[in-house]
């Protein structure tokens, strides 16, 4: 009997492993990969002309999504897609270092929410971070003497990180850097040494690493991998090989540029005729520093094609490890071109190179805690201004709003605004197991939101209402596996957007959206995204009836995510 039953058990126990491993293989690896302050045609099958081979190739080979959106702006994003909410409901409504304190704008990603990892993690995933972080108090990420690692990748579910805590700081000597819970010099770290550091390389090859090392270590186990790359988020810092391939191709200034783009967009696919050219802010022709400018967008593309370099690297990797027919990938942007001037006029940095280090050289294991360096690592001061031609590491400078306009192709505004051209991103999955239509494009409008919702349901797991003895704020988005299954993608609420007062509600082909500024409320404006999604011919006047329907329930959900009240503080609201 005692041998009987010993078979009988043994049996049952290998039948269950059986079970257990096919279930664990028919999940995916699941890799989100979110760049910095691009706008929507800045890769190749977006309508670029800048490299763009591996993103290509992903959406060759995938699909692309065309309107998707962000939130506008970098942490409100990075807490949207990490926790699957509205960024007010996580706490993070403005940014990291924002003087609100009312409950959506305390600086950081409260105990009512989880992230991806958290979930996962719950349902036998292993989870790896690489890249940026930016979803908690500035001063936190700074604090070395007493740190608050609450909110920090390991405490919120990631097995393994190599991070940049807060959000900017130099490629060659970044800001905040932790492997794990440790603090870390780059020059410093025993884990990774390249010949040449750069950070958007450092992304790259550590995420290669922590796919390499889970295979050996935990190939019976699916992993989710959070890639955050920083590019191409100023400063204008790239390799000089890279910025070398792009001498040249930005000779004929912005509106040829953009005229180019928008036709490549088109014979893409990625828009149509709803999408008419908005005009070219820049005027080329006078230009005051034209050699500056070109180098400014030589060296933007450079850092681009090091980030599809990179991304070229890990889908290589997976290839290599032949789980590559098993991952889920998806590229996005946290928003739109970056208009902000940083660095374009010298305020009391040097505007001129000197010809030797001016100040001793920093030792390896000196802890970078500054955004904007003092100096190099080996000793030269930092220089800002035009004519100061970006690139090396002593450089601080961004593209500006003339550039960011070429990168928003065909749309209107930039980072900061909830108009088409601040929070519309491109979206690429790569799934070759689950995707139904290779090489397909879809029009349904998605949202960060459905991050957390589409992880959740590829890897069976469980969205808890509590955790830790708390309730959990429910997820805001809807899984997008029917679109990776042919299907169209059904949304019973709006997509909403709130950052800096700037507003905006999208409900089918409907779209209403306001800028604020200042004290002065702008008003709202109405478009049908069916015909004119560059919002060019505003219907706010023809439709009145659908206005007031579309502002009460912005309003309503304003008050349910904790908008109000917000920046709108001592302002009156939109009318």
């Amino acid at each position: 009997m005692i041998i009987h039953f010993s078979k009988s058990l043994a049996i049952f126990l290998s039948i269950f492993l059986i079970s257990a491993t096919a279930h664990t293989a028919e999940r995916p690896n699941i890799i989100v990969i979110l760049s910095d302050d691009m706008g929507y045609s800045d890769i190749g099958c977006y309508g670029s002309e800048i490299d763009t081979p591996a993103l290509d190739s992903l959406a060759t080979n995938g699909m692309k999504l065309t309107q998707f959106y962000n939130t506008g702006r970098c942490c409100p994003t990075r807490a949207s897609l990490l926790t699957g909410l509205y960024p007010h409901q996580t706490g993070l409504g403005h940014m990291t270092a924002s003087r609100y304190l009312e409950p959506g704008y305390v600086n950081t990603i409260g105990p009512n929410c989880l992230t991806i990892a958290q979930v996962l993690k719950a349902a036998g995933y292993r989870n790896y971070h690489v890249g940026k972080w930016h979803v908690f108090k500035e001063s936190d990420s700074t604090n070395t003497a007493n740190p608050n690692f609450k909110n920090w990748p390991k405490q919120r579910g990631f097995d393994r990180n190599y991070t940049m805590l807060s959000g900017a700081g130099s490629f060659f000597d970044p800001k905040t850097m932790v492997r794990d819970n440790t603090r870390i010099s780059v020059k410093a770290d025993k884990a990774y040494q390249p010949e040449t550091y750069y950070f958007t390389d450092a992304i790259s090859d550590n995420a290669v690493t922590y796919i390499k090392d889970h295979r050996k270590e935990h190939a019976n186990k699916p992993f989710f991998m959070y890639v955050a790359y920083t590019a191409a988020h100023w400063p204008m810092h790239a390799l000089p090989k890279d910025i070398a391939k792009y001498k040249g191709r930005y000779d004929a200034g912005y509106d040829a540029i953009r005229r180019a783009r928008y036709a490549k967009a088109k014979k893409e696919g990625v828009i149509g005729d709803e999408s008419p050219f908005t005009p070219t802010v820049g005027d080329w022709d006078n230009v005051k520093h034209r050699e500056w400018e070109l180098r400014c967008m030589e060296v933007y593309a450079a850092m681009v094609d090091n980030m599809d370099q990179g991304i070229g690297r890990i889908v290589d990797t997976l290839k290599d490890e032949k789980i590559f027919d098993n991952t889920l990938i998806c590229f996005m942007q946290d928003n739109g071109g970056c208009a902000e001037g940083l660095g374009r006029k010298a305020r009391g940095q040097l505007t001129k190179r000197p010809n030797k280090p001016t100040m001793p050289p920093m030792k390896a294991s000196d802890l970078q805690m500054d955004m904007i360096p003092k100096q190099t690592r080996d000793g030269y001061p930092l220089v800002m201004g035009p004519g100061i031609m970006p690139g090396p590491a002593d450089t601080y400078i961004a593209y500006g709003r003339d550039w960011a306009n070429v990168s928003n192709t065909p749309f209107r505004e930039y980072k900061h605004w909830v108009h088409e051209g601040g929070v519309a991103t491109p979206f690429i999955i790569s799934y070759p197991k689950g995707i139904s239509k290779i090489g397909s494009i879809a029009k349904d409008p998605g949202h960060l939101i459905d991050i957390m919702a589409t992880c959740v349901d590829y890897a069976g797991a469980r969205y808890p209402k509590e955790h830790g003895g708390r309730a959990i704020t429910p997820m805001q988005g809807v899984s997008l596996r029917p679109i990776l299954e042919g299907k169209t993608l059904e949304r019973s609420e709006p997509i909403f957007f709130a950052h800096e007062g700037n507003s905006a509600i999208r409900d089918g082909k409907w779209k209403l959206v306001a800028k604020k500024q200042g004290v002065k409320a702008d008003k709202w404006e109405l478009y049908d995204m069916s015909v004119d999604r560059s919002e060019t011919n505003n219907l706010a006047e023809k439709h009145p009836k659908r206005l007031e329907d579309m502002k009460k329930r912005w309003y309503a959900w304003a008050k349910s995510t904790q908008v109000f009240p917000s920046i709108h503080l001592g302002e009156k609201p939109l009318q």
